[in-house]
């Protein structure tokens, strides 16, 4: 496979890295201003809905909580002391699942008949690490996401509060990571390519020492340059590494 380039996206393009763009963000605290921005930004975005044309619905969250102690992940910084830096709860998958098993992933799951985007997306997240937030915590969505292995998942930002009490699922989830929005403003993310199984750019998303895939990455993408930077950014368009179609 081709080594990927190392590029960034600004404004829906690829280009040179973000410095001199405005799009490092200031120190930023887990609180009213920032989830006053984030509702802002959302308000005035209008989500892309894509047909299911056969693909199985899903929803995921991108949970808005506290750094805490740490991501637990190599190449980011744990904390002796609790941080109210901003972050988002990645999760691996458990090692036993059927698909997918160990990659990273956002909280979610299929949706069952007759349930909201929104109302799958905190079932899933109590189902999954235990919190159960009012609706009135969620935010707002981003764009759906058709995935090669059939589904089409709709994110669902939610404002969380510290999350102490997180209880992973054995069953589903191997471990639950705070990753700090920080580090979706990195100068070499995204990391886009082109390999021989597909014509379009593959994305990923650099965290710490290591990547995350899209999915997931393009919802991650999609948050900093909507939620954060209010730039209405499309991301459906980027394909998943071949590990990732089954």
């Amino acid at each position: 496979m081709p080594q990927p380039s190392r590029e960034c996206f600004v404004h829906g393009q690829t280009g040179p890295a973000l410095a001199g763009t405005g799009a490092i963000l200031p120190p930023m605290h887990h609180g009213p201003e920032l989830r006053l921005l984030l509702t802002w930004h959302l308000a005035g975005f209008d989500p892309q809905s894509l047909p299911a044309d056969g693909h199985k619905r899903a929803a995921v969250v991108l949970g808005v909580t506290q750094e805490g102690h740490g991501a637990e992940v190599d190449g980011l910084p744990h904390h002796t002391g609790w941080s109210t830096a901003p972050a988002l709860l990645l999760t691996r998958r458990a090692g036993g699942l059927r698909s997918h098993a160990g990659q990273w992933a956002l909280p979610g799951g299929r949706m069952d008949d007759g349930e909201t985007p929104e109302q799958a997306a905190l079932r899933e997240l109590g189902e999954e690490i235990g919190l159960r937030p009012s609706p009135s915590a969620v935010l707002g969505r981003l764009d759906d996401y058709a995935t090669r292995s059939g589904y089409l998942i709709t994110p669902v930002v939610v404002w969380l509060d510290a999350a102490h009490a997180l209880q992973p699922n054995p069953q589903e989830v191997h471990s639950v990571h705070r990753i700090p929005v920080s580090e979706l403003m990195r100068a070499d993310a995204p990391i886009l390519n082109v390999v021989q199984s597909t014509q379009r750019q593959v994305l990923r998303m650099p965290i710490g020492t290591r990547w995350i895939a899209a999915p997931t990455a393009a919802f991650l993408l999609q948050f900093r340059e909507v939620c954060l930077l209010g730039r209405p950014t499309r991301v459906a368009h980027f394909d998943q590494p071949a590990f990732a179609w089954k």
